[in-house]
């Protein structure tokens, strides 16, 4: 079957989770992604760091291209390279590229169809642009951070899930598509400039809306959706695991109290102590049995249940494993490979693990080959330090 990116040049700046994962994607529906590496070579074996690029699935479906980007020979391939480029990504803080030549003012004129994305944490302007941060940080500015975990609890990190890949991740992809689409009838490219605080604020459209419309902010764990009911909450199970339960909508919730004999709950949990002595009921039944009982017992009855897998759990769930988010992948020297399969199932244009992730530098003579280097050249910056060449065995 055809791939829906076959064709699209991407060359990813990488060095950061978001970039990585949005050319994964990228790659994943057929664009030809470069992945520039520096020529810092990491510590560890030939075997190590092999196994760790296999399994990477963010790697996958990428040419690495290892260039020292502070020696002219090396500023010279990117030029020869972003003419030839359809999409550039890059996750620096605001003002590197500029130092390292390669910022989006600066290859405009080689390229003026370039998608130049840059991702960065607060964005390229405001007061907050050159600091430093991490994904609980933007999280926490955003408002975010404030509405996760239990009430009478501290503020809960939602691992790198938000900012990083959500919001630099997603997001970025789809502005680059999006600047694709507008460039088919345009003929010209375009800066993005995305904000990971900026793209959390986003995911919370809806928490805003309801602030914007009743000038009531919405605390941590009160929300429906956020453990502010009973019928919408976690419970531990006879065997220490969790099972969560998702009754808002009326006729869910009076399945779950005709199962469980508590009719009564049934339209009295307008009043705080209600909710309370439902959550107590809840608490305490649920520990009569185990999770997956209880998962099984909930679907049966028209529940909106989910067993709270671990990720090791969920690697084996028969459901997930029925809808290939899972995938197992052969390689020579490494063998079997387990990933994370495609999220998304299309009909037409499905995306396909073309090659696993490649060793630092494994694909730099053959792209410079591809940019009309002599191997007389070629071997000159490698001797320089400007490019790193590693055999792909």
């Amino acid at each position: 079957m055809p791939l829906a990116l076959d064709g699209l040049k991407v060359i990813d700046l990488g060095r950061s989770p978001m970039t990585i994962y949005c050319s994964m994607i990228l790659g994943d529906l057929g664009a030809d992604v470069i992945w520039i590496q520096d020529t810092t070579r990491p510590n560890g074996s030939d075997e190590d760091l092999a196994k760790r690029a296999a399994f990477d699935a963010r790697l996958r479906n990428k040419r690495s291209l290892a260039l020292d980007l502070k020696q002219d020979s090396a500023q010279e391939v990117m030029r020869r390279l972003i003419r030839r480029t359809d999409v550039m990504l890059e996750g620096f803080r605001p003002g590197v590229t500029q130092r390292l030549g390669v910022d989006y003012e600066t290859l405009k004129p080689l390229n003026p169809r370039l998608v130049y994305c840059s991702v960065s944490g607060f964005g390229q302007t405001g007061p907050y642009r050159d600091y430093p941060g991490h994904d609980n940080s933007y999280s926490s500015i955003s408002g975010a951070m404030s509405l996760i975990g239990e009430a009478d609890r501290k503020p809960v990190p939602a691992y790198n899930l938000l900012a990083d890949n959500a919001s630099g991740g997603l997001l970025s992809c789809i502005s680059v598509l999006t600047a694709l689409l507008w460039r088919e009838t345009s003929g010209q490219g375009q800066y993005i400039d995305l904000s990971m605080t900026d793209g959390v604020a986003s995911l919370m459209g809806h928490v805003y809306s309801e602030y914007f419309r009743t000038g009531q902010a919405p605390h941590r764990g009160e929300a429906p959706s956020s453990g502010g009911l009973p019928q919408y909450s976690i419970y531990e199970t006879a065997d220490g695991k969790f099972i969560s339960i998702a009754a808002l909508e009326q006729k869910f919730l009076e399945n779950l109290c005709h199962l469980l004999g508590r009719p009564d709950f049934i339209g009295n949990l307008r009043e705080q102590v209600k909710r309370d002595e439902m959550r107590a009921f809840l608490q305490e039944t649920f520990l009569q049995k185990s999770r997956d009982e209880w998962f099984d017992i909930l679907a049966a009855a028209e529940v909106p249940a989910g067993k709270v897998n671990s990720p090791d759990e969920a690697t084996e769930d028969p459901h997930l494993l029925a809808r290939d988010v899972f995938i197992e992948l052969a390689d020579e020297k490494v063998g079997p490979v387990r990933q994370i399969g495609m999220p998304f199932k299309m009909s037409e244009t499905p995306g396909e693990v073309r090659r696993l992730g490649p060793r630092k530098g494994a694909h730099t003579a053959e792209i410079l080959r591809s940019l009309d280097y002599e191997e007389s050249e070629i071997e000159a910056m490698k001797q320089s330090g400007a490019i790193l060449v590693t055999p792909h065995s």
